[in-house]
């Protein structure tokens, strides 16, 4: 283990409740803070945007532009980033580093031609009556954007959450500062913004590898090679991401939820606000599942594989199995307690949140659901963690894939059966997952020594 691992070790080694609560902090601020950051950075954008300009039309065009960026760059990398960074953990497993770099300059410039062709074709069909400016900075963010995702996955892949917080504070932060000296220039201005902000976060992701990884050899195409991407963890990524975003894609384009912003592009106020405030109230879990996993697990998980690998007795081994199931349990246990507090919290202070946002209490409903939803998300998120450390690929792909066909299929259900019912799909979609995924994780932990020790 490596990064924040040893961090959270040494922090919690000193053994008091303020070391406990550095520890939490410290891990919310890591494992959240790029996505925090990202959307801080938007509103600023927004709200010194209107209060200079006026114009808060261009405004919502500029923010939905970018979330649509944002939602197809991740569905469509999803194809290669859980597959790339198991290839650079296997790479470092042999002790072959020197093959990392080679093959992220390989992974970039895959991922660079093919968001490339697929978003001049599609930006440029799509939006014929929008400005060339607006066209090709939506190309050139798109690309980028693909390249980020790949980079940061990778990053975390190897334990630099550090590093990545302070290089998305870093890009974002010249994307406010260029975006508002740009307002004048329309929605132009704050896409070129956008674009020169997450070009130097590129440019920091890039820099922060070539530090890390040297090699005789500048490109290296290994990775497409038969037997080193793993097809589950292609599909995988692809599915899980589509599977986050579907529900938003159906009420963005459902007659009576949506409307239209600019272009094809639709937006959805009535449910992208709630699931807005929804996703923040997730901090704490996702604090409580990285401590958990980085520290507890990992031990654990290390003494049961290192026992087999070395022969030790049984005894050992099925202790050390023991006290990994035990760890996963009490960490998904633990997940759901916090995000019991963090529900009970929103349910209580949510009509004072709404209405001090100037948020209509028609969203009241709406929130308390999507709160429930996107604290369901992080049990299924530790879930999956804990099959990938067990190598169960096709169980993960699976459950995702389940996610994917539930959550379209219930928030249809939902859109069709009426606003009271509005969340309820995405809410279901999750709890399935999360109930189908604890059964299937329980039958793997009773076969664990079985299957580990026939696949020997």
């Amino acid at each position: 283990m490596a990064g924040i691992g040893f961090e959270l070790r040494n922090i919690l080694r000193k053994d008091t409740y303020w070391s406990v609560l550095q520890a939490y902090g410290y891990a919310g601020i890591i494992s959240s803070g790029p996505w925090i950051l990202s959307i801080l950075g938007l509103l600023v954008i927004g709200l010194t945007s209107v209060s200079s300009s006026g114009s808060g039309n261009q405004v919502a065009q500029f923010q939905i532009s970018v979330t649509y960026l944002i939602a197809t760059s991740l569905i469509l990398t999803g194809f290669i980033q859980l597959s790339f960074t198991r290839f650079v953990a296997d790479r470092l497993f042999e002790k072959r580093d020197e093959c990392v770099l080679p093959n992220f300059h390989g992974v970039l410039s895959l991922v660079t031609v093919v968001m490339a062709v697929v978003g001049t074709i599609g930006i440029f069909l799509l939006f014929p009556s929008q400005s060339l400016t607006y066209r090709i900075l939506m190309v050139g963010s798109f690309v980028v954007l693909g390249n980020i995702w790949v980079g940061t996955i990778f990053l975390s892949g190897i334990k630099q959450y550090q590093a990545i917080l302070v290089l998305f504070a870093i890009g974002y932060g010249v994307t406010v500062g260029v975006a508002r000296l740009c307002t004048s220039y329309g929605i132009e201005g704050l896409l070129f913004g956008f674009f020169l902000g997450q070009f130097v976060l590129l440019l920091g992701i890039m820099g922060l590898t070539f530090h890390h990884y040297s090699s005789p050899d500048f490109w290296s195409w290994e990775f497409l090679k038969k037997g080193k991407l793993f097809r589950e963890l292609i599909w995988l990524g692809f599915f899980y991401n589509a599977a986050l975003w579907v529900d938003k894609v159906l009420f963005w384009y459902f007659p009576h939820t949506g409307q239209w912003i600019i272009g094809p592009l639709k937006s959805s106020p009535i449910y992208d606000l709630p699931i807005f405030l929804a996703y923040l109230a997730i901090l704490p879990g996702m604090a409580s599942f990285l401590v958990r996993m980085e520290t507890d697990f990992v031990d654990r998980h290390a003494e049961f594989y290192d026992g087999i690998r070395n022969g030790a007795s049984l005894d050992y081994i099925e202790e050390a199995k023991s006290g990994m199931v035990r760890t996963a349990r009490h960490g998904l246990l633990e997940i759901m307690k916090i995000q019991c507090v963090m529900c009970l919290i929103c349910w209580w202070g949510g009509p004072t949140m709404l209405s001090w946002m100037g948020i209509s209490m028609l969203y009241e409903s709406l929130l308390y659901v999507d709160v429930v939803a996107a604290s369901l998300l992080v049990v299924f998120l530790g879930i999956l963690n804990t099959f990938f450390y067990l190598d169960k690929r096709a169980l993960a792909l699976r459950l995702a894939i389940l996610f994917f066909v539930s959550n379209g299929l219930l928030t249809f259900a939902t859109l069709m059966g009426g606003m009271t019912l509005y969340g309820f799909g995405f809410a279901g979609a999750v709890l399935l997952v999360v109930v189908v995924g604890l059964y299937q994780l329980d039958k793997t932990f009773q076969k664990l020594e079985f299957e580990t020790f026939m696949l020997q």
